[in-house]
């Protein structure tokens, strides 16, 4: 019961801040440009002036799987520092400001305090990257070729799940720190690093968070999942509930 009423009580933050319109908005907007450009990208050039005399400008067949790649691509890079950004005051803003002093002096759990505002970004976050990959579905179907509901359903899925670390993460740093810029650059500085380590060591570290993306890739071109990818996630997961546990340990310890 306690549980549920800080959840609602972060949904309707997350409401009365209009999260629930400006995330979705731009996850969407990230999730179709390239796809839109790629394939409208002859009429762009003509439409400036368009190429040099003499010149030419051939453009690749794109499939459907590579196009897609190309949503996850964006929401990799500025999808990611859209959420980080999103969610870097989520505990910590409150901290500062005292909001965390005045629900704590109360006979709350830390756990529930922790795990209601995690879950609330998370659903947050699900939802406005079904919405994305739905609407970049949507036209790539209607640009490039099929790509099946089913394979769009695995792709929000297993991608879905590297967001749930990014936003694990931040939680984290959430708790530990009360500055929320700070948390951002450190949740930033973090995924640097992990895709840092993931290039020198991907021979070793093959179920490496980072690697989502690229077995997803394998998953489309082959249409069967992978081990690898199967394992991947599962390490992701893991990841994420170690990052919540410990969200709550030292939350618990530093107020």
């Amino acid at each position: 019961m306690q549980w549920m009423t800080l959840f609602k009580k972060e949904l309707l933050e997350n409401w009365r801040n209009k999260k629930w319109i400006w995330v979705p908005l731009v996850i969407i907007l990230l999730s179709i440009m390239d796809p839109i450009t790629s394939y409208y990208l002859p009429q762009i050039i003509d439409s400036v002036g368009g190429l040099p005399e003499g010149s030419t400008l051939e453009m690749p067949e794109f499939a459907p799987p590579e196009v897609i790649m190309m949503s996850l691509s964006q929401l990799s890079s500025l999808g990611v520092l859209v959420l980080v950004l999103m969610s870097m005051g989520t505990i910590a803003g409150e901290r500062k400001s005292g909001v965390t002093e005045l629900i704590l002096v109360k006979p709350v759990a830390y756990r529930n305090y922790i795990t209601a505002k995690w879950v609330s970004l998370l659903m947050l976050v699900w939802i406005s990257l079904f919405l994305g990959l739905l609407t970049s579905w949507y036209y790539i179907n209607l640009l490039f070729g099929d790509l099946s509901f089913v394979e769009l359903l695995q792709i929000t899925f297993f991608y879905g799940l590297w967001l749930t670390l990014v936003v694990s993460l931040s939680i984290f740093y959430n708790a530990l720190i009360k500055t929320p810029g700070l948390v951002a650059f450190l949740t930033i500085l973090t995924i640097m690093v992990m895709s840092l380590i993931n290039q020198v060591f991907n021979h070793v570290l093959e179920w490496f968070p980072n690697n989502l993306s690229s077995y997803i890739l394998d998953m489309l071109m082959t249409d069967q999942l992978s081990t690898d990818l199967i394992a991947t996630a599962c390490v992701t997961m893991i990841l994420s509930i170690a990052l919540v546990v410990a969200s709550i340990y030292t939350f618990r310890v530093k107020d």
